[in-house]
């Protein structure tokens, strides 16, 4: 067991370290983080169980979605169906270790599907082959037919959670702007999907522009900006019910870059008074506003500490665009960005120890991260143009927007892990840009 977790933990020890940091685990055990090449962990997923008739693919389609879950995080490594020795027929059989651990499986998901009367119910566990038990307990979820993708998700957030200890992030969705056509009328709509990009749902027509959508912290609200007035007024949506409505503010006067506070009652954004652009707070209940920044210059894409008490956002006051932090009421700003370049769309990770960032530089766009004081600066990418980071919920993977050079050139989203490894295209049926995480459902 203390080699299967061991390997796990040194992912993620190496994905916010520097290279040589050991972390101690309960005495002897010690990882020491040399390399940043780790190799994942080797686990089986047999197809699971249909206790009934009706429940036989989707037992299939279940295991299969658990797999890609996993494999895609880079930090495990499925070992080929067809290498299974053992077959797993019932969900109560013993398990052969043996015949596990001859194909250096050293996690085993075994799990069963049943339907009845409209509804499904699936049930898993996993395993510590090598130390020949249970990891946990078992459990089930039980939903609809038609939910049986999420219930995947569930599935494979809690394996990855008993197996690295830090919370999954697949049963989240993301709302992005999904668009259509060539890239000088391109149309532009809301639309949310789950975070591997399946299911997607269409939110907007394509009759407005629309830009940055952001997810409320508990996903039943999305912020956007449009111009479906003519000039940019930030909307709120309700996902259950796709009504939208414009938040309250000045007429003649144009606002955008919103984001909700951690208490989802408070808007901040941007707001262009002449040719000075300030950051704004308001109450959404009251439509109260006040203002946060008052400095000579632009200051936009605000985004709040987890516990709400602070706000990153960019301005160009010292001559190039630049990161810096303010408390939430407002006050003086401290500039926390000092590299080469040009630093913007900043956003606080979940968990509050990083702030993600697209820096341009040398004709070169990156996404990074560093730390909230300005220090341990890390570029995770560079493209022709990389932008507009977003959290996955649990802090450890960021998903942004690629554009590709030249007059044919489409916008796609990407995930990469906050080490810089693993990047990877979202699959969408369409170009999609501004993505924004939403929490675990």
């Amino acid at each position: 067991m203390k080699q299967f977790v061991a390997s796990l933990l040194a992912v993620m020890v190496w994905a916010v370290s520097t290279p040589g940091v050991a972390l101690a685990q309960n005495g002897p055990l010690r990882i020491e983080i040399t390399e940043g090449v780790i190799e994942p962990l080797p686990y089986a997923v047999p197809d699971f169980v249909g206790e009934t008739a009706a429940a036989q693919q989707l037992a299939q389609q279940i295991a299969r979605v658990v797999a890609e879950d996993l494999t895609g995080t880079g930090l495990f490594r499925e070992v080929p169906r067809e290498a299974h020795i053992s077959q797993i027929t019932s969900f109560g059989s013993p398990v052969q270790f043996a015949d596990w651990k001859a194909i250096n499986a050293q996690a085993l998901i075994t799990g069963a599907v049943s339907s009845e009367g409209g509804r499904i119910v699936v049930k898993f566990r996993v395993w510590d082959v090598f130390a020949g038990t249970e990891l946990g307990e078992g459990m089930q979820f039980a939903g609809t037919p038609d939910g049986w993708r999420r219930m995947a998700h569930k599935v494979a957030d809690q394996v990855y959670s008993r197996i690295t200890g830090e919370s999954g992030y697949f049963d989240s969705r993301v709302v992005f702007v999904s668009e259509s056509g060539p890239k000088d009328q391109r149309a532009k709509r809301l639309a949310v999907m789950d975070y591997d990009g399946a299911n997607v749902q269409y939110l907007t027509g394509g009759n407005a522009l629309v830009l940055a959508p952001r997810f409320s912290e508990n996903g039943q609200r999305v912020l956007y900006t449009s111009y479906e007035t003519g000039m940019p007024r930030v909307h709120v949506l309700e996902v259950g019910t796709v009504q939208s409505r414009i938040l309250q503010g000045q007429d003649g006067v144009m606002s955008f870059a919103p984001r909700f506070a951690p208490n989802g009652q408070t808007v901040v954004y941007s707001l262009t008074q002449g040719s000075n652009t300030d950051i704004w707070a308001m109450d959404i209940g009251s439509g109260g506003t006040r203002q946060l920044t008052s400095a000579p210059s632009i200051e936009t894409a605000p985004s709040y500490s987890p516990d709400g008490s602070q706000i990153v956002f960019e301005s160009d006051r010292s001559g190039t665009q630049q990161l810096y932090v303010m408390s939430a009421s407002g006050g003086e700003a401290r500039r926390i960005s000092f590299g080469q370049g040009r630093y913007s769309t900043p956003v606080w990770s979940p968990r509050g120890d990083m702030i993600a960032f697209t820096k341009q530089n040398a004709g070169r766009f990156h996404i990074g991260v560093m730390r909230t004081d300005g220090s341990e600066e890390r570029l995770l990418t560079a493209s022709f143009l990389d932008e507009g980071p977003t959290w996955a919920p649990n802090g450890r993977v960021i998903m942004f927007a690629r554009e590709t050079q030249g007059a044919q050139g489409s916008s796609s989203l990407y995930t990469v892990d906050i080490s810089g490894r693993n990047l990877k295209r979202v699959r969408t049926p369409e170009g999609a840009s501004d993505p924004s995480w939403g929490p675990l459902q």
